[in-house]
């Protein structure tokens, strides 16, 4: 791959990665939150398998494969299945609004630029350079889960949280080893499983997942 065409779709890639996750906040609609996370786990395994063809690294095509199946397939079905099973379908009030959600994304991430600063400046490369992106998607994916009411729309910024962290990792250090990616991701699979289950009961015994409305149960 020439130069030119690695940055051009290092880039592409990154704008894509930040694009969901801003739009993550912005949609109120689990469905559609939910393939906006399939759409960031494909484009995460594209970054790992950008890296892997401008490194020439074998176990990186390993690691595009792996993030491919359990965050582009394995983790959103897990949450769909969640949602077919349950009656919400939209994070009705969340505890920030839209427009307000979208000024703290805009702060968020010129506080992640202003943080890599220094990063960047040790080892200037076009994926240091995008670090930026990756520590936004940890910053939003931390905003989204303390911002939304439903179990679901939490552990979507959970997931949003890890997929910046992995981001960075990739951008940082050119990848991570196969077998490291493999088990944060397994064990990222098992908690999600968890969860799905305690939804489950949380809508069998009291109706919903609103934690506000748990709250309320405890409080009375």
């Amino acid at each position: 791959m020439s130069e030119a065409a690695y940055v051009q779709s290092l880039n592409l890639v990154v704008g894509g990665l930040l694009l969901t996750a801003v739009l993550m906040l912005w949609w109120r609609e689990l469905r559609a939150i939910v393939r906006l996370l399939v759409a960031q786990g494909v484009l995460l395994a594209g970054l790992a398998g950008i890296l892997a063809i401008q490194e020439g690294d074998s176990q990186l095509y390993g690691v595009a494969a792996g993030v491919l199946l359990l965050k582009g397939i394995a983790l959103p079905a897990v949450l769909r299945r969640v949602l077919r099973d349950g009656r919400e379908a939209t994070e009705s009030e969340p505890l920030v609004n839209a427009a307000s959600s979208l000024l703290a994304a805009a702060f968020l991430i010129l506080f992640a630029y202003a943080v890599s600063r220094p990063l960047v400046a040790l080892a200037p490369s076009p994926a240091t350079r995008a670090l930026p992106v990756g520590l936004s998607m940890v910053f939003l994916g931390f905003f989204l889960m303390i911002s939304r009411r439903r179990a679901v729309s939490q552990v979507v910024g959970f997931l949003l949280m890890d997929n910046g962290i992995a981001a960075t990792a990739f951008l940082a250090a050119a990848g991570v080893p196969l077998i490291v990616e493999l088990g944060v991701s397994l064990d990222l699979f098992l908690i999600v499983l968890v969860l799905q289950v305690l939804t489950a009961r949380m809508r069998l015994k009291f109706g919903g997942t609103d934690l506000d409305d748990l709250r309320q149960l405890r409080d009375s």
